[in-house]
């Protein structure tokens, strides 16, 4: 079987690469996407050639609509709809399939009541998305370490979100480095829990950055779980360079990654 897997980045770990030599150098290495793009940006990655995965978040003056402050809280549901309202079409008109948002932080709300708070605030923006051919993406983050109190941040619970969405125009972004932390147990979660699953993150564990013999994760393996699943999306690396050229690493992550 020839691999489905595509690559990408996200655009924040190489952000001191100006945009168009960043799109000049990713082909070399097998890379055709950029994740989390702003909506200014997506022309310019186009113009080489290049794909964006998903768009970056789009928050609004008050920061509803960044990591912290999402869809668990039903005070910010009428600012999340305006945004989204707007950059929903938006991403569509620019050909982007993938729009990104977050659960919220928890700021005492319990996993049921944040669930049933998410599929409250997501319910009217669903059909918007099965009209432009759009998926709103929620991202799974780690709580322990990098984003205390964030609520999506074990995959059975954003699987149960999906679920009780029940529309294929809402998915999630597993990041392998936050739930490695998190959960552990990452083949066969992926296994598990694949067909809410349409983009993924890379980084090292610990530390967030490359995932070399140092590190506890076997991305070969993942990479080989992921394409038996019969995805034929983009595993981005968003592992956050250490060495002098930030480039250096890349190669090596991106064949990694890439199960045949």
């Amino acid at each position: 079987m020839g691999c489905m897997i595509k690559h990408s980045v996200s655009r924040w770990c190489f952000g001191s690469t100006p945009l168009d030599t960043l799109c000049e150098l990713l082909p070399q290495w097998g890379v055709s996407g950029i994740d989390l793009l702003l909506l200014d940006e997506i022309p310019v990655v186009q113009r080489h050639g290049m794909e964006c995965t998903i768009t970056a978040a789009h928050p609004d003056a008050e920061g509803i609509g960044e990591i912290e402050k999402g869809f668990n809280n039903p005070a910010y549901h009428p600012a999340l709809h305006g945004i989204y309202e707007k950059l929903i079409p938006a991403a569509a008109q620019l050909g982007v399939k993938q729009v990104i948002c977050f659960s919220g932080n928890r700021a005492g709300v319990s996993d049921p009541q944040g669930m049933e708070h998410c599929a409250l605030g997501l319910a009217p923006l669903i059909p918007l998305a099965a009209h432009h051919g759009v998926t709103l993406v929620m991202e799974l983050l780690n709580s322990k370490v990098d984003h205390p109190d964030y609520q999506c941040d074990h995959t059975a619970w954003g699987a149960a979100l999906c679920k009780r969405i029940d529309s294929p125009h809402f998915r999630l972004l597993y990041d392998i480095y936050h739930m490695q932390i998190m959960e552990g147990d990452v083949i066969r979660t992926i296994q598990s829990y694949h067909p809410y699953i349409s983009h993924y993150h890379t980084a090292g564990v610990p530390g967030r950055h490359e995932f070399d013999a140092s590190q506890e994760l076997n991305y070969p393996a993942i990479a080989r779980a992921i394409e038996a699943t019969g995805f034929d999306g983009f595993i981005g690396q968003e592992y956050v360079p250490t060495t002098e050229d930030p480039f250096e690493f890349l190669p090596r992550a991106v064949a990694l990654c890439s199960a045949s």
